[in-house]
């Protein structure tokens, strides 16, 4: 319920009890508080009862955890029928994004290969090599991803 309160935050919330109710009264408070949290607890319980019993027995394995949205398809996608684990699981990243790697270094050995053969780049641009300076009249390349 308070997970998300850490140390610091719980001792300010107990000095702050301790000016607002006083050191008399906050006792009678903690005890309030607890009486009420747990008759909430117990009306929450019966409510629960009582509904398993009017869905009857074929909902006895029914969970009112089931009701929250994550849960309930958190548990479709883990039942087996859709074949979900074996898709995922064939799922490689690292060994498509090497096959990836291996077919475009194998392209341009490919091509750098028969572009010196012929003896023309046949208007292709060679990417691997960075040139120094540009020439004093000529205008740097545009880069459509950069802009």
């Amino acid at each position: 319920m308070f997970n998300d309160i850490g140390p610091l935050e719980l001792v300010t919330l107990v000095v702050l009890a301790v000016l607002v109710f006083g050191p008399e009264k906050l006792p009678k408070m903690i005890q309030d508080v607890t009486r009420t949290i747990r008759k909430i607890r117990e009306f929450s319980e019966s409510a629960k009862a009582d509904i398993r019993e009017e869905l009857g027995p074929e909902f006895k394995d029914f969970e009112f955890e089931d009701l929250n949205p994550k849960t309930f398809i958190r548990k479709q996608l883990d039942n087996d029928e859709l074949g979900l684990k074996e898709i995922r699981n064939g799922f490689d990243l690292k060994k498509e994004m090497a096959e990836v790697t291996d077919a475009v270094h194998s392209r341009d050995a490919d091509t750098s290969s028969s572009a010196s053969s012929s003896g023309s780049t046949g208007g292709s641009v060679d990417m691997t090599k960075k040139r120094e300076k540009l020439d004093p009249d000529e205008r740097p390349p545009y880069d459509a991803d950069a802009t």
